[in-house]
């Protein structure tokens, strides 16, 4: 009946508890949406698949309670409650879900959201170049803090492990290779195929390692573009899987993969790097980086499958040639991404260094974002060894501050551990830090050629004007995990040592107080976009 409904529905506007003043319908390949006024209403195919049952009225009743239930976490604006759809099928009634009684005759359910303009959908800002830098640091903070929060996996749960990844990885396989068998790209599907099959061994003890340390999470699931939203511009997330708890309880990187892989498939790699590197400083997950390909893959391979699902259900359709060909362009595009995906990077451990004011965080930021870099800081992991989020006060809380030389020492330790975690992982590294001694610098230079990648220092200044004086407008913003003020700088400045002859020949001196032309900057060679 659920088709036969929803077609009646949209003919029948006194079926809503509401004005409506028409209603659209959109189509999914799990779910028929309709949209009536400032009000949406979600409701599920009756499909069993692999995947997921709706077959029976009792399972899609349980399955819109159930996204009620998981969506409040991170939108409760958005969704409202659960409705029945009540009466006949000639005339259908919509009521609230605790309205309904032990006799009520039901025909269907649905999930009952707040309707948002779909130009607010993250995919639409980005297509139309609308995404901005705030957002993805909006939402940076908002996926932190949603997994730090999201309950976790217990022991004994097979969710998150490495066979059962390993399982939803190859389920993927099938259904794009209808869809390419015997073009082109089939070569790359079977060569990103058996790259997942090995690194899916390879990567079993970290995954394990992973599960125990309570990284495994109740976490969105399906985390692309198309399901954020800005909400009184603010990114949220809504539209998490309800239907399969092994696609929702997962590893948090593979979650926060989802949306890193799309953002790339939408041309904003930039942000992407953005986007992982403020999640990073805000949680200190660097040692989950070597599982980031292969996650990032298996979502492009996810991805790949829905729109293959979607071209599969299209082939019964009649003059759905654009649609089979807009889906069968989805299949091959990130398919595509997933190869790219899983390339070798060019790694290298970059050092940004000098006194604070000479730009390393702003300029860092650039580089990272345009060469596709992880950066490790000091200002926030020496806070985090105290336990401290990057932008608090540590005189307030912390008696004898956390600045002292062991503090200090403490500090590059970690950073050097980081380093080499993230380089560990086949990813270039960029170590932000005012790197004065060149006892600090060495140990960086030490790290790099002992793990046989290239050492890259960037070493910034101003003149001493400009310092103070973007010392003390950083001050005053508050809004910057620095705590260097006036009196700190000149300490840098007497105490700062030259660069070596050593650390020169793999150094640039920049001068900060003007602009940057960074391509202009960097010796040819150390320039490797993605």
């Amino acid at each position: 009946m659920p088709a036969p409904l929803i077609a009646q529905l949209q003919q029948t506007p006194a079926a809503f508890p509401h004005a409506v003043p028409g209603i659209e319908c959109i189509e999914t390949h799990i779910s028929w949406v309709l949209l009536a006024g400032e009000h949406v209403y979600k409701f599920k195919k009756p499909l069993a698949l692999d995947f997921l049952d709706y077959s029976t009225l009792g399972l899609r009743r349980a399955a819109c309670e159930e996204e009620l239930r998981i969506n409040r976490r991170t939108a409760p604006g958005i969704y409202l409650g659960v409705v029945a759809v009540t009466g006949t099928l000639q005339a259908p009634h919509l009521i609230r879900a605790e309205e309904v009684g032990a006799d009520t005759p039901v025909l269907d359910w649905a999930v009952h959201m707040r309707r948002f303009a779909q130009d607010d959908l993250l995919s639409h800002l980005a297509q139309r170049g609308a995404l901005q830098p705030a957002h993805i640091d909006q939402l940076a903070h908002h996926i932190a803090t949603f997994h730090a929060s999201a309950a976790v996996a217990g022991t004994d749960s097979p969710w998150g492990r490495a066979e059962t990844m390993r399982e939803a990885v190859a389920h993927n396989f099938p259904d794009v290779l209808t869809v390419v068998a015997g073009t082109a790209l089939q070569p790359t599907l079977q060569a990103v195929q058996r790259w997942s099959e090995q690194q899916g061994e390879q990567l079993a003890a970290l995954m394990a390692q992973r599960h125990a340390q309570g990284w495994v999470r109740e976490c969105h699931g399906d985390l692309h573009l198309n399901n954020l939203v800005l909400i009184d511009g603010a990114p949220q997330l809504f539209d998490a899987i309800e239907f399969n708890p092994a696609f929702r309880w997962t590893d948090v990187l593979a979650d926060l993969a989802f949306v890193l892989m799309d953002l790339q498939a939408h041309g904003r790699a930039d942000y992407a790097w953005r986007l992982l590197n403020a999640y990073l400083e805000q949680t200190g997950d660097y040692s989950a980086l070597q599982l980031l390909p292969y996650y990032q893959c298996y979502r492009a391979m996810v991805r790949a499958k829905v729109a293959a699902l979607r071209w599969a259900q299209l082939q019964t359709q009649p003059n759905s040639e654009a649609a089979q060909a807009v889906a069968h362009h989805e299949v091959d595009k990130y398919l595509q991404l997933a190869a790219r995906l899983i390339e070798p990077r060019a790694v290298a451990l970059w050092l940004v260094s000098g006194v604070s004011g000479s730009g390393k965080s702003r300029h860092s930021q650039l580089l990272i974002e345009r060469l596709g870099i992880v950066r490790v800081k000091a200002d926030v992991e020496r806070k985090r060894l105290f336990g401290l989020p990057a932008l608090a006060k540590s005189a307030d809380v912390v008696p004898g501050g956390i600045y002292t030389p062991e503090a200090s020492q403490r500090t590059y330790a970690r950073l050097a551990a980081l380093a080499r975690d993230v380089l560990f992982a086949g990813l270039p590294v960029l170590v932000d830090a005012t790197c004065l001694k060149a006892a600090q610098r060495h140990l960086f230079m030490a790290l790099a050629q002992e793990l046989g990648v290239p050492c890259r220092i960037l070493a910034l200044d101003a003149p001493v004007e400009v310092l103070r004086q973007r010392v003390l407008h950083r001050l005053a913003k508050g809004a910057d995990p620095s705590e260097a003020d006036v009196a700190v700088l000149e300490g840098q400045l007497k105490a700062r040592e030259p660069l070596t002859a050593e650390e020169l020949a793999c150094a640039v001196q920049v001068d900060t107080s003007q602009p940057v032309d960074w391509e202009a900057v960097l010796p040819v060679g150390w320039i490797h976009a993605d």
